[in-house]
């Protein structure tokens, strides 16, 4: 049963085409080969997929340096000094967009100005008015984080010192603690006289009293600074 005529258009499915290609990649390789070793011919074969993977075929007596350079003998064309003339073109591109960059800069700074006219120094004070703005929102906006960032540390050590407040009150109250009068003793035990008014001793009254509870000894005294 003879086979029918495939009609030649892109194959939409992406399997499909890729089978299709891997297929023919291969009897075109064996071509070329069976065509080499027939008739002793160069043959090189450079392809690439849709997917830019690249395959190659290079008869086995020659090299693909030597191929190309048999090619522009032949036609008399330099492939390397036309790529050389692609790449000195671009360097030139990419140098002028250098100079002009820096001339940019220059005139953002204040220099360079006495060659542009009334509408570029009018466009250019117009970049640098948009750009100042964008700066002071900038600032203004870590300014504001600073601002914040004081204020929670401010309120996490004022919540501190009312806390630290709060438990000296309450050990003020405790009856187990007591302030204690007697000045020559206090100067004796703490031995800061000279401290100010908001100095003062806390006397520890022992939980369970022993037959000795009213000797001294008995007593611990601590040092209190309001």
């Amino acid at each position: 049963m003879a086979r029918g005529k495939i009609q030649i258009k892109r194959i939409e499915n992406t399997t499909n085409r890729q089978v299709t290609y891997s297929k023919r990649r291969n009897g075109l390789f064996k071509k070329a080969n069976e065509l080499t070793v027939l008739c002793d011919a160069k043959v090189s074969i450079i392809m690439f997929s849709s997917t830019g993977k690249l395959h190659e075929y290079i008869s086995p007596s020659t090299s693909t340096k030597h191929f190309f350079d048999q090619y522009q003998m032949t036609l008399g064309v330099d492939l390397w000094n036309s790529h050389y003339e692609n790449m000195q073109d671009n360097l030139k591109k990419l140098k002028d967009l250098n100079r002009n960059l820096r001339r940019e800069i220059r005139q953002r700074m204040g220099d360079c100005l006495n060659d542009l006219s009334m509408e570029d120094l009018k466009l250019l004070e117009e970049e640098m008015d948009k750009a100042a703005k964008v700066v002071r929102e900038r600032k203004y906006k870590v300014i504001t984080n600073q601002i914040d960032t004081q204020r929670k540390k401010f309120n996490n050590e004022k919540e501190v010192h009312n806390r630290l407040l709060r438990d000296l009150d309450a050990r003020a109250e405790d009856p187990r603690f007591a302030l204690m009068d007697n000045g020559g003793e206090y100067e004796s035990v703490i031995g800061f006289s000279n401290l100010g008014p908001r100095m003062f001793a806390l006397t520890l009254q022992p939980s369970h009293p022993s037959a000795h509870s009213g000797a001294a000894s008995d007593l611990t005294t601590y040092p209190l600074l309001f």
